[in-house]
Order: C-alpha cells, then sequence, then structure tokens
C-alpha cells in the first residue's frame, strides 16, 4: 500500500510540474540570438536554401564529423561481433530450408527498389535545396537493400564493392573539410567552390558534394549492417 502512494505521489508531482510548463509556456514569434544570425547571413555567405542544411554541414560541421564517426565505429562492430558468434556455430543448417518469397514480393521488389534508390540519391543530392540530406538519403538507400533481403534471402551484396565506396566516400568527404579549412573559413566550409546560383542544384558550393559523399557512406554502412544482421540468423 505505501509503495502504491508513493509511486502516485511521484506521478502527481510529474503532473504538476509538466501542467505549469504547459500552463507558462510562450512560443517565440521570432528569432533571436544565434538563430537570427544564421538566417540573416546564410543565403549570402553559404547560398543554400536549406539553413538546417547549412548549419549541420558548415557552421556546425565537426559535429556531422562526429555523427559520421559514430555511425562507422557502431557499423564495424556489429560486423565484428556477429562474424565472431557466426564463425562459433556450426554450419549445419541448409540452404534449402529457407522458405522461398512469393512472387507478389519479388516482382515488387524488382519494381520497387531501383525507385528507391533513386529517391535516396535525390534526398542527399538536394540536401541543400529541400528537407533531407546525406543521413535520410542513405537510410533511404539501406531501405532498397533491406527489401532485396527480403525477397531474395540468399541474395549477398558485394562487399567488395560496398567496401570501396565507403572508404572513398569518407575519405572525399575528409578531404573536402580539410580543404575547407585551407582554402577557406574552417573545417568542411562551402566556399572553396563558387556558390553558384541561389536555389538551383549547382549552388550553396560544396554541399551538395558534402551530403553525396555523406549519402554513400551512411547507405553502404547501413547495408552492410543488415547484411551482417542477415548473416547471423540463417
Amino acid at each position: 500500500m505505501i509503495k502504491k502512494m508513493f509511486s502516485m505521489l511521484i506521478v502527481l508531482g510529474f503532473a504538476a510540474v509538466f501542467l505549469t510548463l504547459v500552463l507558462n509556456f510562450e512560443g517565440k514569434t521570432q528569432l533571436d540570438g544565434v538563430g537570427a544570425s544564421y538566417v540573416e547571413r546564410e543565403p549570402e555567405e553559404l547560398g543554400a536554401m536549406n539553413i538546417i542544411t547549412a548549419i549541420i554541414v558548415t557552421y556546425r560541421g565537426l559535429d556531422t564529423l562526429g555523427e559520421v564517426a559514430v555511425l562507422f565505429i557502431a557499423a564495424t562492430g556489429i560486423a565484428v561481433l556477429l562474424r565472431r558468434r557466426k564463425n562459433g556455430k556450426s554450419d549445419a543448417k541448409k540452404e534449402d530450408s529457407k522458405r522461398d518469397s512469393s512472387e507478389i514480393l519479388k516482382t515488387g521488389v524488382k519494381i520497387l527498389a531501383p525507385m528507391i534508390l533513386m529517391f535516396g540519391a535525390y534526398i542527399f543530392m538536394n540536401g541543400h535545396l529541400t528537407p533531407g540530406g546525406g543521413f535520410q538519403g542513405g537510410a533511404v538507400v539501406a531501405t532498397a537493400v533491406l527489401l532485396l533481403f527480403l525477397a531474395e534471402p540468399s541474395y549477398k551484396i558485394n562487399h567488395t564493392v560496398f567496401s570501396v565506396i565507403e572508404s572513398l566516400s569518407g575519405t572525399a568527404y575528409v578531404i573536402v573539410g580539410l580543404l575547407g579549412m585551407f582554402l577557406a573559413g574552417g573545417f568542411l566550409d562551402n566556399r572553396i567552390l563558387p556558390l553558384g546560383e541561389f536555389g538551383t542544384l549547382l549552388s550553396a558550393g560544396t554541399i551538395p558534394l558534402i551530403y553525396t559523399f555523406i549519402g554513400l557512406k551512411v547507405g553502404t554502412e547501413l547495408a552492410g549492417i543488415l547484411d551482417n544482421l542477415k548473416g547471423n540468423i540463417e
């Protein structure tokens, strides 16, 4: 009984706190401080229609580098752990024991997978113009690989090609970032290339290039994670 009363008091306490926050909430009608500075300076300095993209890729470029590094470490850790676990198992399971996918699923994946790949590429190549970017586009690309695994359980990705794409895109991303330090104002500064015409595909300097590299790297890393997970449960 005492535990129930104590739990009820905690719940009422949280409810009172949140109720106070809701009743006293006042939404801002205009930006101030750093946010206002970004909005005012970004179109002229960086030339990206999507201000969020400009902030993530350039003003906070080191944060983006950290996010890419975290994903790489996660993918590497999963690959090492699952491969070790898989090697410890016996290979007694037969390939014939897998149930074949339906013809509807196979046909649907053949139609949808290329379209999903194109949509993912569109997202990370247009991240400076519309909502999206490298991480979102890479995740969409990985869903196409997931669909292939669902339709064809025995499907295997070409690890050599994926590793080359991942390595080259990651290296190119870092090189572009370092060039920003030497040729412009800082790491990942997009002004090492012309800003172009505002609102067009070839604008915002190196931001489209940076997001393309990030999209390819994220897509291949997530696809590698899916392949490792698939192999572990086979």
